[in-house]
Order: structure tokens, then sequence, then C-alpha cells
């Protein structure tokens, strides 16, 4: 197969599906209403201090609500968690939480319960990524689930997977 190097926005696109991700729900709670939306473009910044970087869309719902709260937080979901991920993605506003077991995390951003982990985020600074807003967090808390399956769900090709739970 001959590689092609076109750069165009489509062709760009369909590059990207080529990279696995895990699916993650970011979460925040503004006057009592849960806000949140599904990402995979997250990432740890720093150790010291304890650090993530979350792009979002700025056209998605749960952005400007980040914005004004300054707090998230980061539920790694595993693959026993596509019908969460699915509903999520599929629902508006507040009914993105109708499935799975949710809680006020330390910041008071929503925190599913049984994430394999969860990085509940004070919001430091955000910078501009053209169609995206790069959020750093500084996380104030962090969860880890080991009793959880630990096949993360992963978005690969415009479609779940699940990560293998056996090394290379």
């Amino acid at each position: 197969m001959t590689p092609v190097t076109n750069s165009n926005p489509d062709m760009f696109r369909q590059a990207m599906t080529c990279f696995a991700s895990g699916v993650t729900a970011v979460t925040t709670r503004e006057v009592g209403v849960p806000s949140g939306l599904i990402a995979t473009s997250v990432c740890s910044l720093s150790i010291d201090p304890a650090t993530v970087l979350v792009c979002v869309n700025k056209t998605a719902s749960a952005h400007d609500v980040i914005l004004r709260t300054k707090f998230f937080a980061v539920n790694l979901l595993s693959a026993e968690q596509t019908p969460v991920a699915k509903h999520f993605s599929s629902s508006r506003g507040a009914d993105r939480f109708d499935k799975g077991l949710w809680k006020d995390g330390a910041t008071g951003s929503p925190t599913l319960i049984d994430a394999v982990v969860v990085f509940d985020c004070n919001l430091i600074a955000v910078h501009d990524g053209y169609t995206h807003s790069i959020l750093v967090g500084q996380v104030q808390s962090v969860v880890v689930n080991e009793d959880i399956a630990t096949d993360c769900l992963l978005w690969h090709r415009h479609g779940f997977a699940q990560s293998s739970s056996s090394p290379v």
C-alpha cells in the first residue's frame, strides 16, 4: 500500500482515528446541575504538582460550564461501562447522568463510583487550542478502583474497543 501524504482536514481526522485513546467522562456541577462530556484527549501533565490536560471542544455544552465553575472531574471508564459512555454521548444536559452511579467528588464534580480512575481537579489554566480549549487541572483527589475490571474503554477507528489486561 502506498502511503498517503495529504494533509487536508478529512485526512487528518481519519489519521487521528488510528490512535487508541482512553474514554473519559469529564464532569462538573453548576448550581446543583451536573454537566459533562465524553473526552478522549486527556493526559498527565506533571506529577509535582499533580496536573492533567483535557482538550474540550469549545462548542461542547459543558465547555463554558467548566470555565465558570473552575473545577471538573475526569472519570476513566472501563470496557464494562460502554453503555454509560453511549448514553452519555447520546443524551443532553443532566440526563447524561441517568446511567451509572454518581457521587460528588472533593470539588463537587460528579464522579462515577465504579470508574477505573477518577481525577477530581481545580481548573488552573486554559489555553487556546483553535477549535478546542486546553484545560489544565490541578488534581485535588485521585481514586483508583483496583477491584474494577482492568480493561479500559478505548475509542479507536470510530468505535469503542477495550484494552488487553495482558502485558506485552
